[in-house]
Formats: C-alpha cells, structure tokens, sequence
C-alpha cells in the first residue's frame, strides 16, 4: 500500500474487510509494516512485535478450542490439530483471502521480487493483525477473530486427524511404489525466537515437494504433505 491514495480510507477499507472495526485504527497500520519498509523510509516500527503477539495469542485460541472440542482426546491429537492450524501456509492462505498483500507496507526489495504473495510475509502480516486486534479490543475480541476466520479450517481438519502423519504416510506409500525413502532437507532463517524454516523432500534425488513452518516439525510435514498429494495424483507405474 505505497500510492497515495488517504491511508485511512484504504485501511478502514481493509479493517470492514478482516472484520473487526479499530478504536485504534494506528495498530492496523503497523501490523501491515514489514521490516523492509524500515530500510526505505524514515519508520522505525515494523509488525514484528505485534506479530510476536499474535502469534501467542493464535497458539492460546487454538489450544483453548481443540481442548473443548475434541473432549478426551490424547495430548498428540491436539498437537496435531494445532499444527495443522497454526502453519504458515494456512495462515497465509487466510492472508491472501483477506487480500493482506494489497495493504501490505514494504519496501522494493521486497515487493519486486513479488514479496506481496509470500508465504512468509503473509503469514507474519496475520499474525501481526490478530496482535492488533487483541490490543485493540482485548481477548476476547481476539478470540472472536480467530475463530471466525479458523474455525472452518479447524472442522475440515477434525475428521482427518487419524491421517494427520503426513510423513509416516509419504514413507509408506514410497516403500509400496518402491521409490526408495524420503530425505529431508530442512534449513532455519531469522533470529532463535522468530525462525521460519523451509523443508525439501527429497524421493530418489528429487525434490518431491517443499513446506514452510515455525518449526522443523511442522515445515517436514507440510513439505511431506505436498509430496504424498502429488504422489498420490499420479497412477502407481
């Protein structure tokens, strides 16, 4: 969002939108900075700490709901449900629903390379919003807010959980096509408390498909999810 169009109309735009209506229409504004656009311009705010904030208060909203929802279920089945949920790619996919890219504030080394509709940024940019609206209107406004753009996500997922091991079911469906057994490679960028890492599987040499997350756990199992989907798109030879 770098025109010159009034800032104020395009945020209350966005703020209708994500759905929710700022007292404080100043913390959306910075929940849309990324860091890049520090470098550029004389700001010295960016989201990241709004985006620290949000992303404890999605943790907590998740955790309270898989909690109640799924009854006595073991603590792994709710961990599951968790990183299902709580994943970079599904945060930015409520991001680009949101059209987030479009408001976002960044600077040209990171809009030219199409910085807009990256995973990262995107998933960052949420989280920083849902920071902004726990600041704003308090938790249970927040809560409110996630749930509303989760909480289909998080039913669709419920029934699927048994499959959830997305890494157990790409190793046994290459061990049945004999395709050899999955490598992982899985690499971390940013500071200790806020990495995103990147995996690569690799199924006889080949990249077979990539994942994002917030840890390794979580980027191997998306990165294995793609696989097996791809795998499973394709007639056994």
């Amino acid at each position: 969002m770098q025109s010159e169009e009034p800032q104020d109309r395009a945020l209350l735009l966005l703020s209708d939108r994500i759905g929710h209506t700022f007292s404080d229409i100043s913390l959306l504004r910075t929940a849309l900075v990324h860091r890049s656009w520090l470098a550029e311009t004389k700001e010295t705010i960016s989201n990241e700490r709004l985006e620290f904030l949000g992303d404890a208060v999605l943790g907590w909203v998740i955790a309270d709901f898989a909690y109640h929802r799924l009854g006595d279920s073991a603590e792994g089945k709710l961990s599951d449900l968790r990183q299902a949920v709580v994943n970079a790619i599904a945060l930015a996919e409520i991001a680009r629903s949101l059209d987030l890219g479009t408001y976002l504030f960044l600077g040209k080394g990171e809009d030219n390379p199409g910085g807009r509709d990256k995973t990262s940024i995107l998933s960052d940019c949420f989280e920083a919003v849902i920071g902004a609206v726990y600041l704003d209107a308090g938790a249970d406004a927040a809560s409110l807010f996630v749930r509303k753009h989760l909480l289909g996500r998080i039913e669709e997922v419920i029934p699927n959980l048994d499959a959830f091991d997305h890494k157990t079911r790409l190793q046994e469906i290459t061990a049945r096509r004999s395709l050899g057994v999955p490598m992982y490679q899985t690499s971390g960028v940013g500071p200790d408390h806020d990495k995103v890492f990147t995996s690569v599987v690799l199924i006889n040499g080949e990249a077979a498909g990539a994942g994002i997350g917030k840890n390794k756990k979580s980027a191997e199992q998306e990165a294995a999810r793609h696989a097996f989907e791809d795998l499973m798109a394709k007639p056994e030879a």
